[in-house]
């Protein structure tokens, strides 16, 4: 995570956010809005959650006391020039630092909270706290839970469907992340998994199964979002895609430490293939055949430094954008991943996913549940009646959407 990563200021030309035709940039400065929320009281909680769920010692109580202390009453401040990465965040930051953390970019504004919060709890030091990963209770509870366990016993269920139907329902699965279970639970009196899901707000499913014929030699790329119950139902797609032969090879990339809480880091991939492999039947055939890939080369996991910078897409390394650029369809899990993928700004809803995603390098799908204001590429009549609806619905968890272009 502290590799170094080139600044926004270094990035080709004819790549500049610029003024993104008017669409500001969301901030936290408005009072009730979804990111005021998250920075002002989600961010609170979670700097009492991480310290309740250790046995800290006096220094990480003190930095968590001076970190809550600065995001509600002060500015944003530097890193402490002791800290390796600090000439890095000293550029990306220059134009931030010294202002409230609700004046500065949103995107911007997490993403250093979670660096300045592992950095409190001593995961960069040199210390015996060095490499913890202080979220890590939260995605093992999560992991240990009976809805996993529930969720891979559908799966029986599931391998007894035709190829088509059995596609869409792990399709979905994925999308949903930790409400995997409405993909996965097949019965009798479950609707036809033909039929559309009415939570979708888009759904370019098609197109997505269109750039992954069967037999296809191509390499997919999956930029994976949280761990845990999200994680497991992408691993078992990505094995769809290998075995019914729509993928060659995966690479499924992810964070390269801890990022905004759930994140899924290489480790959390190893916790969930072997939670797999202590599954009975099709669940436990799966994380075989997953181990097996991992050896062989067709599923790699990879982590770039740039999946926890603070900026979009479009800023990218040349070594990632080339990566991408090979693979025959890159989809991007997850909420993070979509507003760095369009732009996290107050978007025209209407505004199509393709001009958004046109300097994505290659094919891009994504699935993403609602969980942020960020959203594009709705018709006229989906958006007039969402927000009729009279419900907070771009940032309940409640709707979602399968987007992609070729």
């Amino acid at each position: 995570m502290n590799a170094k990563i080139p600044h926004a200021s270094d990035r080709p030309a004819g790549r500049s956010p610029g003024p993104a035709d008017g669409a500001p940039v969301i901030s936290g400065s408005r009072p009730g809005t979804f990111a005021r929320g998250v920075l002002y009281e989600r961010h609170p909680a979670l700097i009492r959650q991480v310290r309740d769920a250790f046995p800290y010692g006096p220094r990480q109580h003190r930095a968590l006391d001076i970190l809550l202390d600065e995001i509600t009453n002060g500015v944003v401040e530097p890193l402490d020039a002791a800290e390796q990465d600090h000439d890095q965040w000293s550029a990306w930051g220059r134009e931030h630092f010294g202002r409230p953390w609700s004046d500065v970019p949103f995107l911007w504004a997490e993403s250093y909270f979670y660096r300045k919060l592992l950095g409190a709890v001593g995961y960069f030091g040199a210390g015996p706290w060095r490499g913890v990963d202080p979220f890590a209770p939260f995605k093992q509870a999560e992991l240990s839970g009976t809805a996993v366990e529930e969720e891979l016993r559908a799966l029986d269920t599931l391998a007894e469907l035709p190829a088509g139907q059995r596609a869409t329902a792990l399709l979905h699965a994925s999308l949903w992340g930790n409400r995997a279970d409405l993909g996965f639970r097949v019965s009798a009196g479950d609707a036809d998994l033909g039929d559309a899901d009415p939570g979708l707000v888009a759904d370019d499913s098609a197109t997505l199964w269109s750039l992954l014929p069967e037999g296809t030699p191509a390499t997919v790329a999956v930029v994976a979002d949280n761990a845990g119950r999200e994680l497991i139902p992408d691993l078992i797609l990505i094995d769809h895609l290998l075995e019914h032969g729509r993928a060659a090879r995966v690479v499924l990339h992810v964070k390269p430490g801890p990022y905004f809480v759930s994140d899924a880091t290489t480790a959390d991939v190893v916790d969930c293939l072997r939670r797999l492999l202590r599954a009975p039947g099709t669940a436990g055939r799966t994380g075989e055949r997953l181990w097996a890939a991992m050896g062989a080369g067709r599923l790699e996991v990879r982590a770039h430094p740039f999946f926890c910078a603070p900026f979009p897409y479009e800023e990218m390394p040349e070594d990632l954008r080339a990566d991408f650029a090979t693979a025959g369809l890159t989809i991007l899990k997850g909420d993070l991943n979509y507003r760095r993928l369009v732009g996290d700004r107050r978007w025209d809803a209407t505004r199509p996913f393709g001009d958004l995603t046109a300097h994505f390098p290659g094919p891009v799908a994504a699935l993403r549940t609602l969980k942020s204001d960020v959203v594009v590429g709705l018709s006229p009549q989906t958006l007039t009646g969402l927000e009729r609806s009279g419900h907070a619905w771009r940032t309940s968890g409640t709707h979602a959407l399968i987007q992609a272009r070729r």
